[in-house]
């Protein structure tokens, strides 16, 4: 992900309101076009298909770890932000309580943490309690009989204070909606748990949470976690529905942990590997570059589990010397540091447990291996000014093949000292820019590096693509999938976005949400159709008669008989296609169509609004090996036909 302040197109190789049935509609909009033939020759293979050519790149940005997939409720729980006392931590207290509040950078519960909130409580009763309260990230949101883990480092100044009382309180009433109580604190620093049970409340983000006294005395608080039920039950796991959403667009693999979060703003905020593994009391946080601070709940190790719990193939991106502010490591001795990080960082992810770092993770509760599909080599390093990536990259690329010689490596610019494995390419263009370009691949060297477009989408639509954006990515997809011999991997950027007010830093985005709900852009259903329908092989085929804004692919898969033809029609009118196979004696009953449609190219789905635009399903008859169809104006359609040979 290039920052705000560099150009967002770029490559390092290089209205009808009636409500008619959509076909009728469509058919209203202009006369009948002469057809577009698309001819398939199915017995004739042109290459493979990459099995994993569809996977998801993961950043943190628009909140979509913290206040996102991350689900901790509470902001800021380790104090480090620059306004903790002024967005998130409040001080509570009643006319006959006093309370001061206030940072102590003396003590914390940890070396990592080594600094708290300081809470004086000089006056409180049960009826008048005093403390502090969190607004959490745009409120706490909360659902009906729901059980909420809560968590918190702490220590009093006497032996045994108490008790500490923790509630779940609307905005609107003031009233706790949850409770829980912890009898007493020691003096010592000690965690804290309890769990905060919801009865038949509405399902809103109206809540906060308040931890307060009844009695006089003094409190530090650090690491305060409220946490929701989490997807496939993990402890410090992921938040269900939009695992669902990234589950329903059928991954192959992830790249992790991000792109500039990778990197950092400077070196020294860099993504540290060794510093988010292990109890999260000894992670000590880092600024992000996107204007926010990291907790690093979700580390090293949650990015394998996420990987785990969805079936994915690991990419793992490792800090190579570059950070954004163009500050980076010569190579050489210099460099050494970070090449050993990078080798420890791979045998924590596949080492066995007589393994140094293999052993750490087995510790911290993973004894399984992982396999790394990918190791990526830094992140968009053509920003680099410095043209030090080839002796940085082949510094990498030496010492992981020396040790790992099996383990394929992802360049992320052009290299001439070494052959990479795999290249990565970027693009953010306009529909227009894609449906011009869906040949880009066509010319590629057949022999030289396999090419990862990590990131792509197009950028028209907000917060989250618009129809317009995914009639683009269509049509970019069609000549990556019959490129798939050289187009290896691709991921849509930025993956997730808070629709909160301050929540977006950059549009358009995949995937929707705010804290009780989450929706699909119309470009989440396109790459959900791409990656669900689609063979093993490209067979031979042509396209003839159809205009620049039409677009296509065929796959097939020979254990099944099934193929895929998948057409984009980037412009208002119908546009009539004929479907001609050869190489095969039937088609086997209708065509399978799936259909995302729209009037409008700037229409799209909302968080009010989350299934506005969405596939429909139905059939289509065919003419022993042919079929002739009308596709509406802008749409984009994936046709299933049964074959026999």
């Amino acid at each position: 992900m290039p920052s705000l302040k560099t150009h967002r197109i770029f490559s390092p190789i290089l209205g009808i309101a009636l409500a008619l049935p959509a076909s009728l509609s469509s058919f209203a909009q202009a006369p009948a076009k002469a057809p577009a033939v698309i001819a398939v020759q199915v017995d004739k293979t042109e290459h493979s298909v990459s099995p994993t050519l569809y996977g998801l790149m993961t950043e943190e940005i628009n909140f979509s770890y913290d206040g996102g997939l991350y689900p901790e409720l509470v902001k800021n729980r380790t104090m480090r932000d620059r306004d903790w006392n002024q967005q998130d931590w409040l001080t509570l207290q009643n006319s006959a309580a006093g309370a001061k509040v206030e940072k102590d950078k003396t003590t914390g519960p940890s070396a990592a943490l080594t600094d708290s909130i300081k809470i004086t409580v000089t006056a409180a009763s049960e009826a008048e309690p005093a403390g502090v309260r969190n607004q959490g990230y745009w409120g706490y949101p909360l659902k009906p009989d729901t059980t909420y883990a809560a968590s918190l480092y702490a220590k009093s100044d006497s032996g045994s204070l108490g008790p500490l009382h923790l509630n779940l309180v609307s905005n609107k009433t003031g009233k706790s909606v949850a409770s829980a109580e912890i009898p007493s604190i020691g003096s010592d620093w000690k965690q804290y748990s309890a769990t905060l049970k919801t009865g038949k409340i509405e399902a809103s983000e109206a809540y906060h949470y308040e931890i307060t006294l009844t009695k006089p005395g003094t409190l530090w608080i650090d690491l305060v976690s409220v946490f929701p039920p989490t997807y496939k039950n993990r402890v410090n796991g992921r938040r269900v529905d939009l695992m669902e959403k990234l589950a329903g667009m059928h991954p192959a693999f992830l790249r992790f942990p991000g792109g500039n979060y990778l990197e950092g703003d400077h070196i020294d905020e860099r993504f540290k590997w060794k510093e988010t593994v292990g109890p999260l009391v000894d992670r000590p946080t880092h600024p992000s570059p996107w204007g926010y601070h990291s907790s690093d709940g979700l580390g090293l190790l949650e990015f394998l589990e996420w990987c785990e719990d969805l079936n994915m193939q690991n990419v793992l991106a490792v800090y190579a010397g570059y950070s954004m502010k163009q500050e980076h490591v010569e190579p050489g001795p210099a460099l050494d540091p970070y090449v050993q990080d990078a080798l420890d960082e791979i045998e924590y992810a596949t080492g066995g447990p007589d393994t140094k770092w293999g052993a750490q993770r087995v510790k911290d509760g993973h004894p399984a291996p992982f396999k790394l599909a990918y190791v990526e080599v830094g992140n968009e390093d053509w920003f680099d000014q410095s043209k030090s990536y080839d002796g940085r990259f082949k510094q990498f690329h030496d010492a992981i093949k020396a040790k790992y010689p099996d383990q394929k490596l992802i360049a992320t610019a052009p290299v001439t000292s070494v052959k990479p494995d795999v290249l990565d390419d970027h693009f953010y263009l306009s529909a227009e820019n894609y449906f011009n370009d869906v040949h880009h691949y066509d010319k590629f060297d057949r022999n030289g590096p396999k090419i990862f477009m990590g990131e792509y989408a197009t950028m028209e639509g907000s917060p989250t693509a618009d129809f317009g954006a995914a009639l683009g990515d269509a049509a970019w997809l069609t000549g990556v999938e019959r490129n798939s011999d050289v187009v290896v991997m691709s991921s849509y950027a930025p993956l997730l976005v808070n629709v909160h007010n301050g929540g977006m830093q950059w549009h358009p985005d995949l995937i929707g949400y705010d804290g009780l709900s989450s929706y699909g852009s119309p470009s989440y259903y396109v790459l959900s159709l791409f990656a669900a329908k689609i063979g093993d092989a490209v067979p031979a085929s042509t396209i003839t008669g159809a205009g620049t804004r039409v677009a296509y692919s065929v796959t097939k898969s020979d254990a099944t008989g099934k193929v895929f033809v998948k057409v984009v029609n980037g412009v208002p009118t119908p546009q009539p296609i004929e479907i001609d196979l050869s190489g095969i004696s039937a088609i086997t009953g209708p065509a399978k169509l799936t259909q995302l449609h729209a009037l409008s190219p700037n229409d799209t789905n909302t968080i009010t609004e989350p299934k506005h635009i969405v596939p429909v399903d139905s059939t289509l008859p065919v003419t022993g090996t042919k079929l002739k169809h009308t596709m509406p104006g802008y749409s984009f359609e994936v046709i299933e036909l049964d074959t026999k040979k």
